[in-house]
């Protein structure tokens, strides 16, 4: 039984990895491929740069969350030593403050002020 679910742990962790990665390549390639053409061709060449960023960085976002996902299922179920947890703590500690810098990046802001909809009218 042990067994069974330590395999099944491990399938789940390469698939979560996977789709973590492909979320991040596919925004990157639509980041840098389709955005700037659909912006041109929209006469928005002047907010290309900010579009890419914006685009790219919410992809690398949605990946960090899967990749971090993937590392909590890895420790957990498979490997669940001290060292695995300090190493996945480090990883965490990582990957959150990578996410807490792209969010500022992103919006100008922490994530727990709130959006800010003024600049919405």
């Amino acid at each position: 039984m042990v067994d069974t679910v330590s395999t099944l742990a491990e399938w789940s962790v390469a698939i979560i990895e996977i789709v973590g990665i492909l979320i991040i390549a596919v925004f990157a390639s639509y980041a840098l491929l389709v955005k700037p053409v659909v912006l041109f061709r929209q006469g928005k060449a002047e907010t290309i740069f900010r579009e890419i960023r914006q685009n790219l960085g919410r992809g690398i976002l949605l990946g960090l969350e899967f990749l971090v996902a993937a590392d909590i299922i890895h420790t957990v179920a498979v490997e669940l030593t001290l060292q695995a947890v300090a190493t996945l703590a480090i990883v965490v500690v990582i990957r959150t403050f990578l996410s807490f810098a792209l969010e500022v990046e992103l919006t100008g802001r922490w994530p727990w002020q709130g959006a800010d909809h003024s600049q919405d009218a």
